[in-house]
């Protein structure tokens, strides 16, 4: 039959007169090559129109593929130029306005171009014309013969060929004929399909053709393997099963198994109970009769066992009753924690809230201080004191998004998040959940935690949570999240903005006594069994302690030194010792040796030069001598002791507003050509950065260039401009108290860090004699002492003290 549709299909080429203006019918999936018989679906208004027009005149219609199958309405530039003139052998419409043509190719063609565009697409073609080879070569003939054996295999191999095709292949003897015909049954890609129509050259076509042939009967090939192997591993599952369903018979028989009925009415109950929402409770139910219908020792039971116990074990409605009495609320946090009473007029706002409204959602904040301050603690005693259970998870060095979101169940050994592990830990939907370090998260190509946490912290958004391993929305809008960090720089901006920050910052000395007495000390004598009849500790001894064996803004390292102190006596205790050891400070070195950290030297007396500036660090604030000289030379400005661009950007600005006062001054105008100037901060092995040490530099710079000396007993902080404007700065308490552990009390700080002295301890600030400036000359009147007699040096500067500090941040 297809051989005779050959025959007829090339008088019929013979017979008609192709015109060279035809409608044009855009391809969207296929290359429709000559000889090819292929039923095409029209849609589409132009094509439709297109079709009509042709079965008008003569049925010729010239077919051309689009390059990009996901346009609705190609433009001419999306169509490939060379196409297949074909006739419309039949035509069907379709109740909903789809037409259903049958196409025959005739012969090859290139658009010249597009003579309309509208209602259809006519398009002017030129007619190709293929040669005959009378008489092929060996080395085609071979070629041919090779094409045909390879068809024969794929077809052999499972290939769907019609068995005409395959009769019509026989008889062909053009190599160019053969090339299309197998190219049309390959079901090549569109591409690879419009490479051979385009070809004009039918050897090379052939070839092309061939290249094809052996790429498909390689993947026919291993299509064919992997068939087999799947085939054998289903038969010895099958085998397997058999067995099994036999053993199990048999047990049957003899009463020696329970039936799986009995486990899934179990899994039923449960699930009932658990008071699940709707959507969880419909797909545990579904996942129990999955279950019901396989085989116990089947891989995949485990798998929905394990869901279901999950989904049962969690808190669905399960909550705690909040203890919304204020007052006793205020008594439980203030028995746990000394001071810290931003935090806890929070919590009890959130409970006062909570009394008067009680659908509330669960406040989410961020406790930002130093190491040893705290913040967990503070978490666990929130908890408390709300009635509430407590959760924590450490996030530092997280860098795998699984970790929040949970795993996918198609994984092995996948398990839900860490927040939903933590709320089925906590038994309750409404528990007090910290996060700790949270500005340790990290990210690699497993994902960004930090971004899973957006949808955790966000009060809009998790009352929906998705977990990847329960693929079931989790509320977690009654969860009371707190979230711990030592500092906001490394937070990413959009998830620092779902969270309430309250800063934490470090102890006084005082605070630290009074913490130590009421809670370090009791606690450490408990644990290492002491009673208060056998060890004492002065509060002397303990402010020894504090300024001489620790330099930290929390407590651990304090406590650490009391555990030590524990120790001693509870050895000596141990051998015999029946009376009462009293620690002092005079015999504090024999149980902790000598002191890691000496105070500074108190200079004799006021020198040029030297001028104290105050910085902060992490770990709390620091004292910096910034020392300041000057010798003949060219008018160089020396900086040294590790500062960051920040710092030496300040003493720059300090030397350029000396020049540009000079003549106030008294100096030589020509003082920066005959100077050169060394500025050094100790100690030099630590980086130093920050704006706020601009003042004290000015200072230093001004003292040694006019010879005045600088009180020794002010310390000051504050960023400048070049105009000597005094701008405000940050950690103004931790500058504070660290100047206030150097014994000094005049303290020069911007007149627009006002406000913040509020977050001084009262104590602390009677102790203060705060001088506020809002220009660089206040602090020139404040800090300078009489001219020194041009006879007269300065004395040296003080020696840079070796001293253990942290990273300073003036």
């Amino acid at each position: 039959m297809a051989e005779k549709d050959a025959e007829e299909l090339q008088e019929q080429e013979e017979e008609l007169e192709i015109p060279t203006s035809l409608p044009l019918l855009p391809v969207r999936d296929v290359i429709v090559f000559p000889y090819m018989i292929v039923p095409l679906f029209v849609s589409r208004e132009k094509s439709i129109a297109a079709v009509d027009a042709a079965l008008s005149k003569d049925r010729l219609i010239f077919m051309a593929t689009q390059k990009d199958i996901s346009k609705e309405d190609p433009e001419t530039s999306d169509l490939y130029t060379m196409g297949t003139v074909g006739m419309i052998m039949r035509m069907l419409k379709g109740a909903d306005g789809r037409v259903k043509v049958l196409v025959q190719g005739l012969l090859r063609g290139k658009i010249e171009q597009f003579t309309q565009t509208a209602p259809y697409y006519n398009v002017d073609i030129e007619k190709i014309e293929e040669s005959v080879i009378e008489k092929p070569s060996l080395e085609i003939e071979a070629m041919m013969r090779t094409v045909k054996e390879q068809l024969e295999k794929l077809v052999s191999l499972g290939k769907s060929v019609f068995p005409e095709i395959m009769m019509v292949l026989e008889n062909i003897e053009d190599p160019g004929r053969l090339a299309d015909l197998v190219a049309s049954n390959l079901g090549l890609k569109v591409d690879d399909g419009y490479k051979v129509i385009e070809t004009m050259d039918s050897v090379a076509r052939l070839l092309k053709v061939n290249e094809y042939l052996n790429k498909e009967l390689q993947l026919m090939q291993m299509q064919v393997k992997i068939k087999s192997q799947a085939k054998e591993e289903m038969d010895k599952s099958q085998r397997e099963y058999y067995l099994r369903e036999q053993l199990r018979a048999i047990k049957t028989e003899l009463g020696e198994i329970e039936e799986t009925s009995e486990e899934t009415e179990e899994l039923s109950e449960k699930v009932k109970e658990a008071k699940m929402t709707p959507e969880a409770e419909k797909e545990s139910m579904k996942q129990v009769e999955r279950l019901e219908m396989m085989h116990p020792d089947a891989a995949e039971a485990a798998i929905i066992r394990a869901y279901l116990e999950v989904l049962i074990e969690l808190p669905w409605s399960n909550t705690t009753r909040d203890i919304l009495n204020i007052v006793k609320a205020k008594r439980t946090l203030d028995k746990d924690h000394y001071g810290q009473e931003k935090v806890k007029e929070r919590i009890l706002e959130y409970l006062s809230v909570r009394k008067l409204k009680k659908k509330t959602k669960g406040p989410i904040l961020c406790f930002v201080g130093p190491p040893g301050v705290g913040k967990t603690s503070l978490g666990r005693s929130i908890a408390g004191a709300m009635g509430r259970k407590f959760v924590r998870i450490s996030l530092g060095g997280v860098k795998d998004e699984a970790e929040i979101r949970g795993h996918r169940r198609t994984y092995v050994g996948s398990m839900p998040g860490r927040i939903i592990q933590g709320i089925k830990q906590a038994g309750s939907v409404n528990p007090v959940f910290m996060m700790d370090e949270i500005d340790k998260i990290g990210a690699d190509f497993r994902g960004d935690p930090s971004s899973a946490l957006l949808e955790v912290l966000d009060p809009e958004q998790n009352n929906a949570f998705s977990d990847h391993y329960l693929n079931l929305p989790f509320d977690l809008s009654r969860v009371m999240f707190i979230t711990t960090a030592n500092m906001l720089d490394p937070i990413p901006h959009a998830l620092l903005d779902r969270m309430e920050v309250i800063e934490i910052p470090g102890y006084t000395e005082e605070e630290k006594l009074k913490i130590a007495k009421k809670y370090l000390v009791p606690r450490q004598l408990q644990e290492h069994g002491l009673k208060e009849s056998l060890i004492g500790i002065s509060d002397e001894a303990i402010r020894e302690v504090i300024s001489q064996y620790t330099r930290e803004a929390g407590l651990r390292n304090l406590e650490r030194e009391i555990a030590a102190l524990a120790r001693k006596v509870a050895k000596k205790v141990a051998t015999g010792h029946k009376e009462k050891t009293s620690i002092t400070p005079k015999s504090l070195h024999e149980y902790l040796g000598i002191p890691r950290y000496l105070p500074d030297e108190d200079q004799e007396a006021d020198e040029v030069g030297v001028a104290n500036g105050l910085a902060w660090t992490p770990v709390g604030g620091e004292l910096l001598h910034i020392e300041a000289t000057t010798m003949s030379g060219k008018g160089a400005l020396t900086l040294t002791g590790k500062l960051g661009d920040v710092m030496k950007e300040s003493a720059q600005a300090a030397y350029s507003y000396a020049r540009s006062r000079a003549a106030e001054f008294d100096l030589p105008k020509d003082f920066h050509k005959n100077l050169d100037i060394h500025i050094h901060v100790p100690a030099g092995a630590i980086p130093k950065d920050g704006p706020s040490a601009g003042i004290t530099m000015c200072v230093a710079l001004i003292s040694v260039l006019t010879r005045r000396p600088i009180d020794k007993d002010i310390a000051m902080t504050g960023e400048m401009t070049l105009r000597g404007r005094v701008l405000p700065i940050g950690g103004l308490k931790e500058k504070c108290l660290a100047a206030l552990r150097a014994k000094m009390t005049t303290i020069v700080i911007p007149r627009s860090n006002k406000k913040d002295l509020e977050d001084i301890p009262a104590d602390a600030r009677k102790k203060m004699n705060i001088k506020l400036v809002s220009h660089v000359d206040e602090v020139f009147d404040i800090v300078f002492k009489k001219k020194i007699p041009a006879k007269k040096k300065a004395s040296p500067a003080s020696p840079a003290r070796k001293r253990a500090k942290p990273r300073a941040n003036p």
